[in-house]
């Protein structure tokens, strides 16, 4: 073996080790323990033709609220996943949703992706704690940064009364890389199954790609007779026909 193969072997042990490091990190514990417990979501099994549309980093005065508009056109429920120093700014974009009928839930009040545990507690109860303040609702649903989670942070939100919610994997949308109308559209409608989870972004940068591709795929999903239901209420349909 050359040199040159043995510097290339020792490269590829390198990364190997760091990625394993980087892996257990995060949580220890899977997915199916954490459905199991129930303190995780991710979708669920069902043959009902139900969904659950989310959106992420509002929110924001105009991409958030065309996106409720599409939704009341459409008789469609959201859950937002919002970020608290947003809504700090846009507190009648709050107040609209909940009075929509959506889902208000805590994605963190800074969304930094470098957070402690300590600072995810102080940081969901700001958020809960302003969310109230404004629509006199109390969110039970989070959902981490970037779906960046710990085992500590799982048990920090489940202490705290909350049900971490991610995302169906083969509906990440990405439209917050903007990767354009059609990909958007063709990801959702490809792949939609009952009981999905599907991730969308309302802010955190320009939406006009999410808010054009929402307009093509809600009214397919309808046609094609989804429903769609906010992230509690398809839990809820879950827990009502397993027990």
């Amino acid at each position: 073996m050359t040199r040159k193969h043995l510097l290339l072997l020792a490269a590829c042990v390198l990364f190997i080790s760091l990625s394993y490091v980087g892996v257990t990190t995060k949580a220890e514990k899977g997915r199916q323990y954490y459905e199991e417990t129930g303190q995780v979501v991710w979708d669920i099994q069902t043959e009902e033709k139900i969904i659950a549309l989310t959106f992420d980093d509002g929110p924001h005065p105009k991409f958030t609220a065309q996106v409720l508009d599409i939704l009341a056109e459409h008789e469609a429920k959201g859950t937002f996943f919002i970020v608290g120093q947003n809504a700090k700014k846009t507190p009648e974009i709050v107040l609209r949703a909940h009075r929509d009928g959506h889902e208000i839930a805590n994605h963190t009040y800074t969304h930094s992706s470098k957070i402690s545990v300590t600072e995810l507690k102080e940081e969901l109860k700001q958020t809960n704690e302003l969310i109230y303040s404004i629509t006199n609702y109390q969110p039970v649903l989070f959902r981490p940064v970037g779906g960046q989670y710990t085992d500590e942070m799982i048990k920090a939100a489940s202490d705290n009364g909350y049900q971490v919610v991610m995302w169906s994997w083969h509906q990440d949308t990405e439209d917050w890389k903007n990767p354009g109308v059609k990909k958007i559209v063709n990801k959702v409608l490809k792949g939609t199954r009952p009981g999905d989870i599907i991730l969308f972004h309302d802010g955190g940068g320009k939406r006009d790609q999410t808010i054009d591709a929402l307009k093509e795929i809600l009214p397919v999903l309808k046609k094609q007779g989804y429903k769609f239901v906010t992230v509690s209420e398809l839990v809820e349909y879950k827990n009502q026909k397993y027990n």
